[in-house]
């Protein structure tokens, strides 16, 4: 008597947790409201494992701080009108970039 295999099932992948999601976008926002006033934090900053996360919460949520996150090398994602905000707001700048040796907050802030 031969036994024979159960028919292979297609893999699945498993479900995303939305509520490790949900509570992933709500560190981030917090993270982002915690930057205070002439500083600057970079994307992976908020987020080292998902800074495009990052990048997409700031695009959904319009109440947020936005302009005081910047890439990794001190570039403006949002060009002139962000580069306004932040010299309003006393950021230094190095060129065209956030200077990130002094506006940076450090991360154990």
């Amino acid at each position: 008597m031969t036994r024979s295999r159960p028919p292979a099932q297609p893999y699945r992948a498993p479900k995303p947790d939305l509520a490790g999601r949900a509570s992933r976008a709500e560190l981030v926002i917090q993270r982002v409201c915690a930057i205070p006033e002439g500083y600057v934090r970079t994307y992976g900053d908020i987020d080292a494992r998902a800074p495009r996360f990052v990048g997409r919460i700031l695009a959904t949520k319009h109440d947020l701080p936005w302009h005081r996150v910047v890439r990794a090398d001190g570039t403006i994602p949002k060009g002139q009108t962000q580069r306004e905000l932040l010299l309003g707001e006393g950021v230094p700048m190095r060129g065209d970039r956030v200077d990130l040796d002094q506006a940076r907050l450090p991360p154990e802030v």
